[in-house]
């Protein structure tokens, strides 16, 4: 039986609560972005992200030794595949939203693209498998 090394991670939540004297909550969350200490910042466990496969190799302890093996796309970060897929759908509505009315053979073009993304969009929110890659890019 062949051996796989997979790598997995999950997001620990690190924080840090402090007070800034500010004229408004904007320039408060300003000061907070640009303050580059944490010696007194905290970790979340309970709050942990899902774990997702960040690699995989075939044999073992293989860990980037070799060609990476690509993995079925259920298994990447479903917050990272929801991000990656976003600038698509606003691309297609930014097109549909300007299409000329009366329905040209571009307009039916984008509207099977859009079909292919929405499928695609369903797919992340459901934690499956991307459809059939080309479909939807």
């Amino acid at each position: 039986m062949p051996l796989f090394t997979i790598e997995t991670t999950y997001r620990l939540r690190i924080y840090r609560q402090r007070t800034y004297d500010a004229e408004t909550l904007d320039e408060a969350c300003d000061l907070a972005i640009a303050d580059e200490g944490w010696d007194d910042n905290k970790s979340n466990v309970e709050a942990s992200g899902d774990i997702y496969v960040t690699g995989a190799w075939e044999g073992q302890d293989a860990a980037h030794i070799g060609r990476s093996l690509s993995f079925p796309s259920r298994f990447d970060e479903q917050v990272q595949r929801k991000a990656d897929h976003f600038e698509v759908l606003l691309g297609l509505l930014k097109i549909l939203a300007h299409a000329p009315e009366g329905g040209s053979a571009d307009v039916e073009l984008w509207r099977r693209r859009a079909e292919a993304a929405i499928a695609k969009a369903e797919a992340i929110l459901a934690a499956e498998n991307d459809p059939i890659e080309g479909a939807a890019s």
